[in-house]
Formats: structure tokens, sequence, C-alpha cells
């Protein structure tokens, strides 16, 4: 399997040795009832992302459909079947961040990265989400790059933030 590592997360390991650790994890969780979510939780660690290489071995080494094991990674947003950035910005879109000019931050850091939202960015930098609510509405608008929270955000600020990553 060849991964561009420009984008990719992965670990500096090659292919065959990523295959060998995701074996092993799989060979202490298959036994157990409901495990399909952690082997692939621990997957993306592995690789990054759960391109469809990755899913057709987890399948075939459950036993299960391909489609039972695609279906948990698309149905869940954590789980992501393309590289993602070495950053990930969020920007909420709850209603208080929404109203504050949630939308205008969305649409300025488009234009800003040239991303679209789900996408990352040409040179692998960042992956750019929206979420529905972070928790910080007294703060709204609020982005939140790699777990960190940006209080009351505006388009101004923007180029200040991004500056840090």
């Amino acid at each position: 399997m060849s991964m561009n590592q420009e984008h990719c997360n992965c670990r500096d390991q090659n292919s065959t040795d990523q295959f060998e650790e995701l074996a092993n994890i799989i060979d202490l969780y298959k036994d157990k009832e409901g495990s399909l979510i952690q082997i692939l939780h621990i997957a993306q660690e592995v690789y990054g992302y759960l391109p469809l290489e990755v899913q057709e071995y987890i399948a075939n080494a459950l036993n299960k459909p391909l489609s039972e094991v695609s279906g948990v990674v698309t149905f869940y947003s954590f789980f992501s079947t393309k590289p993602r950035g070495e950053h990930t910005i969020r920007v909420c879109l709850g209603t208080a961040c929404y109203v504050r000019g949630g939308k205008k931050i969305v649409e300025a850091l488009q234009k800003k990265l040239n991303v679209e939202i789900g996408g990352t960015t040409e040179d692998g930098k960042f992956t750019f989400e929206v979420a529905r609510c972070i928790g910080a509405c007294g703060l709204a608008p609020a982005i939140m790059i790699d777990g960190v929270v940006y209080k009351q955000v505006n388009i101004n600020k923007l180029d200040a933030i991004l500056s840090r990553y």
C-alpha cells in the first residue's frame, strides 16, 4: 500500500510494520464483543486515517463483510478515509457562534486556506471542519485548533491565530 507521507499523519514505519502492528491489535481484540470501533480507532492512530486497504484488512481479519466495517467508518465523524492535516481546525456553528459570525469565519477560512469543509489543505497543514457546538457558547464565535479553543474570533484575528501553526 502506498501512502502519501506529505499529507498523512502516518507514523514513520513502513507499511509492513504497520500491518504487523494492526495484526497484533486485532489479535488482542478480535474475540471481544463490539471491538470493531476500538480496532478502528487504533488503526487510525497507526495510519493517520482509514484507507480502503486498511478497512479490507480489518474486515478479513475479523471475518466481517467489508460493508460492515466501511459502514462504521463512514457513519462516525471521528473516522477519516482521507489523509488528515497536521492540524485540525473546527469552527463552531452552534446557534450562539453562528449568529455571532461563525459563518463569516468559515467563509474566510475557506478562502484563506483554499479548502472546503471536510478537506485538507494542499500542503497537508490543516484539515478544516465545522462543529455543531464545542461548548464555548459564552465565548462565541469560537474555533478550535487541535483542541485549543479560541474565543470571540473574528476574521481580523484569523491571521494571528493561524500564524501559531
